[in-house]
């Protein structure tokens, strides 16, 4: 039995006529009734009563009728959905973060995303850079919003995004009744930063900017998450150089300032398995590229 001679079928059962069914297959009526007679005899039984002037379903024909009917409605959406999912538009998609990208690129893009593609299950894992290229590495992530620099050839990265980066202060800290604050300021001021492990582009920038203004970075605390960093600040510890999207992160004993004359920027990279770009990956990527 051939897919084509249930279509065959179908079409005679709709016209319950050989000549119109023949012309809506755009072929002659002959082969048309050969093949509605080579299916009865693979299937044993008589699917129309026919006559010169009439042509009807048997029986069986009409069960058989309600079956393929069925048959085929349920082949149209397996090739729909196979082809919906070649495209990308159904499936899962696991995406890791930092967690300070939540402050700014990360949600409108999840939003889009899934607006875009609502049959798509989408899957969030906060972890650090270094977790997430382990995770990468061995493909239980799609897709991470890191930190660069990225070191294993197998994952590509790709900047995508720079931001600022800014002081965070104790709300009673002296520095703040400050009109201007400059780095020379900064000398032997306890501070908190993220540790190199997590962020190390960061860190090395941090660290090289207080070297080149004469002095050493006076290191208090390390972290391994921007969060922890900020409630270290509102408990009195310390000070820290953060990327400027962490104001959104608002705590009431924490205030921000520009530090005079730095240019000191945070970049986020999206980084991926170059040999595993799903539909998914790709029209996420597609969607970050053009958003951002």
């Amino acid at each position: 039995m051939e897919l084509r001679q249930l279509h065959y079928f179908l079409t005679v059962a709709e016209e319950l006529h050989f000549g119109r069914a023949a012309k809506r297959l755009s072929m002659t009526q002959p082969p048309l009734s050969q093949q509605i007679q080579l299916l009865e005899n693979e299937l044993g039984v008589l699917l129309f009563k026919r006559t010169k002037r009439h042509v009807e379903l048997t029986k069986a024909g009409t069960t058989f009728l309600e079956g393929v009917t069925r048959a085929l409605d349920q082949l149209n959406q397996a090739i729909d959905s196979s082809q919906r999912a070649q495209r990308g538009e159904i499936g899962k998609l696991t995406v890791g973060f930092v967690g300070s990208a939540t402050y700014d690129i990360l949600p409108p893009l999840i939003r889009e995303y899934q607006n875009q593609y609502p049959n798509v299950e989408v899957k969030l894992k906060e972890l650090s850079t270094p977790d997430q290229i382990d995770e990468l590495y061995h493909r239980r992530l799609d897709i991470g919003f890191v930190r660069p620099p990225i070191p294993r050839d197998v994952i590509l990265s790709e900047i995508i995004h720079e931001t600022p980066c800014i002081l965070a202060l104790p709300r009673q800290h002296p520095l703040t009744k400050e009109k201007e604050i400059r780095v020379s300021m900064l000398k032997n001021q306890p501070f908190i930063i993220v540790s190199r492990n997590i962020w190390p582009g960061l860190y090395d920038d941090i660290v090289s900017l207080f070297r080149n203004a004469g002095f050493s970075l006076k290191i208090k605390q390390e972290a391994t998450e921007y969060q922890t960093v900020i409630g270290l600040i509102a408990a009195g510890i310390g000070i820290a150089v953060v990327p400027a999207p962490l104001k959104n992160f608002s705590i009431k004993d924490v205030v921000y300032r520009e530090i005079s004359g730095v240019k000191l920027t945070a970049k986020m990279a999206i980084a991926f398995q170059k040999d595993r770009l799903s539909p998914e990956t790709n029209n996420f990527i597609n969607l970050i590229r053009k958003k951002v």
